[in-house]
């Protein structure tokens, strides 16, 4: 086994076991941290935790207990994984979870990589670019629940975190791998505990990954896997691993959670093509279970072929705060999360198996309901979102984190991957 991963959302976890299974590791995933110490055979495994915005010390007991798992499992590397956009509050979590990793390890100083290039994430002199923006002036700092407001990486890792931090830039990287590890350890020297590593372009990440291949601890988006991988494999693709996790079912349906601006994008073109209904929040806190069966009724009696009827709960910004302000921001997510996992057991009950969903919450949620604890990592709809098949159950799951993938993924999930 070479590497065990601590994802701090669904949809993260399979946007990083996607990667790794593209370039070369066969990789299994579990939701949350396993029962009982089955061996399992895999060069990579993902566990998938919701701690990116629950109470710190919660979000360092799960990473904690995941970790514990993994070694006991033979690993001895492991990649805290996080999303490209660094989520995360002014304190927290990603901050005091890698300290708490750092220090069970053993370890003093690890890196920093949220870059993933072919997604528009890219790391220049420390700071965190959303394509062409800067974080704090992208659509994420309208983020509901980990607004984010400052896009330099070295004071959000200060606030956060209980060390020192430092940049390693793109010309550095330019010099290879070998110039990086030196730096690396020319900043260790100095008491840097954090190293914010540049990246512009899939090569830099490369070059990190053959830096980094030795390392016990790495933190990141899911690029830096991308690097790593190669880094390791003796082979570009694991066919086998891909055609395991590819979609089955005849019934599908999709979620929508995510009030992210290309998810409405989503949303907005697949209306276009497809029945859809909005879920309103006033009814989830009305009556959560009536309203759940009436949405699967009308699942079923909108059950088209090519493609499958969507349920969403995606807003824009006005919208969303206006959701927010009359019902509190925590109440209605609650509720629209509680009104999706009634619908989805119902319609996993009604013979449903193919789930899209938009949304890293939406995601847990729904993977959850449908008692979904390990899966095949399938082909890849859009870089860093794969279909997934559950090892145990004949479903079939595609988890899409809110800003991934394009205008028409949702229809592209189906028509290009059929069952």
């Amino acid at each position: 086994m070479r590497l065990g991963v601590i994802a701090d959302d669904f949809t993260g976890a399979t946007d990083i076991a996607s990667f790794l299974v593209q370039n070369g590791l066969p990789t299994i995933q579990f939701n949350g941290v396993p029962e009982g110490h089955d061996d399992v055979s895999a060069q990579a495994i993902v566990i998938s935790l919701k701690s990116r915005s629950c109470p710190a010390q919660q979000a360092i007991d799960q990473s904690l207990a995941a970790l514990a798992w993994l070694q006991q499992q033979g690993c001895d590397r492991f990649y805290f994984k996080y999303c490209s956009t660094f989520d995360s509050t002014e304190h927290g979590n990603i901050g005091p979870v890698t300290d708490a990793l750092l220090a069970a390890l053993g370890e003093t100083q690890t890196v920093i990589s949220p870059s993933l290039p072919v997604n528009g994430r890219t790391v220049y002199q420390g700071y965190l670019f959303v394509a062409d923006q800067l974080l704090s002036e992208s659509g994420m700092r309208h983020h509901p629940v980990t607004p984010m407001t400052d896009s330099n990486l070295v004071r959000l890792m200060t606030r956060q975190a209980k060390g020192q931090a430092a940049v390693i830039n793109a010309a550095q990287l330019d010099k290879g791998a070998e110039a990086v590890r030196e730096q690396l350890g020319e900043l260790k020297a100095q008491g840097i505990n954090y190293v914010v590593l540049d990246a512009l372009n899939e090569q830099h990440l490369l070059t990190q990954g053959e830096a980094l291949k030795e390392t016990v601890l790495v933190t990141g988006g899911s690029g830096l896997a991308i690097g790593i991988a190669r880094a390791w494999a003796t082979q570009q693709q694991n066919s086998d691993a891909e055609q395991a996790g590819r979609p089955q079912g005849e019934r599908a349906v999709v979620i929508s959670g995510s009030c992210s601006q290309m998810t409405n994008r989503q949303v907005q073109a697949y209306r276009q093509q497809a029945p859809s209904h909005e879920v309103l929040v006033e009814r989830c806190l009305d009556d959560a279970e009536g309203y759940a069966q009436e949405l699967c009724d009308w699942v079923a009696a909108n059950n088209q072929q090519p493609l499958a009827p969507l349920l969403f709960a995606t807003a824009d910004a006005q919208q969303l705060q206006a959701i927010q302000q009359q019902y509190g921001a925590a109440r209605s997510s609650e509720a629209v999360e509680h009104l999706f996992a009634a619908v989805t057991r119902e319609l996993k009950s009604r013979g449903w198996q193919r789930f899209i969903v938009a949304g890293g919450e939406t995601s847990g949620v729904v993977a959850q309901s449908l008692g979904v604890t390990a899966f095949h990592i399938g082909p890849m709809i859009s870089p860093g979102v794969p279909w997934v098949r559950d090892i145990q159950q004949p479903l079939s799951l595609a988890l899409k984190s809110g800003n991934f993938g394009d205008e028409q993924f949702f229809a592209r999930a189906q028509t290009e991957f059929s069952a």
